[in-house]
């Protein structure tokens, strides 16, 4: 008994060493970009890199505020994000019940097809959606790239959501719709609610791509409609690139994501952690 236990624990911290080395190597990038942010331009240059001991400096982020735009970067980067997910999840939550509770062949083939449109990569549509937009003449429009952004996530979103519906069982429509509930209520007032850790999923993963796309956003915007991404890529310059200023810079954009992820993922526990006591 006293060698199983030896055993056990010996196993238990061989995982525990292993879960804190992955950790650090996920970790170790941010660190760097984080560190660099608080660099000056002679610390960032220095050939032999210095990561813990130095004495951190707040220029960077003081140039980027006062003279790198920030406030209207990071307010179109707000608008883009939160209204392509909008747009993305409620019509995304429509299309994946629709498929969800209608009976026809290939149903399941239908809504995994859908996948295939987002496999499609943003870099194989950017010429042909610049090339619209400028014919059109649509180009320095936040609309513009709302409605790209919604097109490339719908079709992720439907496939998401179209798994979560599934596990709903009908009878709670049926007996919504005995109560004399339409469509429509059944649909707000019913399923939204059981599907609060869906949508959590879906508007993490839509939210966080509209934030963090850069090509499309290179091409379909300008000067006053830039997002942070493309931002951030205005301090590499001829005469060099600002290394301090760029990660200062993605320092600042990495926040906002993961706050949302962070209050999303507590409504994901919520809604599994309900599921578990109903069940």
């Amino acid at each position: 008994m006293h060698a199983d236990g030896l055993q056990s624990r010996s196993n238990v911290f061989s995982h525990y060493a292993a879960l804190v080395v992955l950790s650090l190597i996920t970790l170790a990038p941010i660190w760097v970009m984080v560190a660099t942010g608080f660099k000056d331009d002679v610390l960032v240059q220095q050939k032999e890199p210095v990561w813990f001991f130095f004495v951190p400096t707040m220029d960077n982020y003081a140039h980027i505020m006062t003279r790198g735009k920030f406030d209207t970067y990071l307010w179109n980067s707000i608008i883009v994000g939160v209204a392509s997910t909008f747009f993305t999840l409620l019509p995304g939550g429509m299309c994946a019940y629709a498929l969800a509770r209608s009976e026809f062949r290939g149903r399941r083939f239908t809504a995994n097809a859908t996948l295939l449109v987002r496999m499609v990569p943003p870099a194989v549509l950017a010429v042909p959606a610049f090339a619209m937009v400028v014919t059109f003449n649509l180009n320095n429009d936040l609309a513009v790239l709302i409605f790209f952004y919604t097109a490339l996530n719908l079709p992720f979103a439907i496939w998401l959501l179209f798994g979560f519906y599934k596990q709903i069982p009908v009878e709670l429509e049926e007996a919504a719709i005995v109560d004399g509930a339409g469509p429509l209520q059944v649909f707000f007032r019913v399923l939204l609610p059981l599907m609060k850790s869906g949508y959590a999923v879906a508007a993490i993963f839509t939210f966080r791509i509209a934030w963090n796309e850069f090509i499309l956003a290179l091409l379909l915007t300008g000067r006053k409609t830039r997002t942070l991404p493309v931002g951030a890529a205005g301090f590499i310059t001829d005469t060099g690139v600002e290394w301090g200023r760029i990660m200062a810079m993605g320092t600042l954009i990495v926040i906002p994501p993961l706050l949302f992820t962070f209050f999303a993922a507590r409504q994901i526990i919520a809604g599994m952690t309900a599921g578990a006591v109903k069940g």
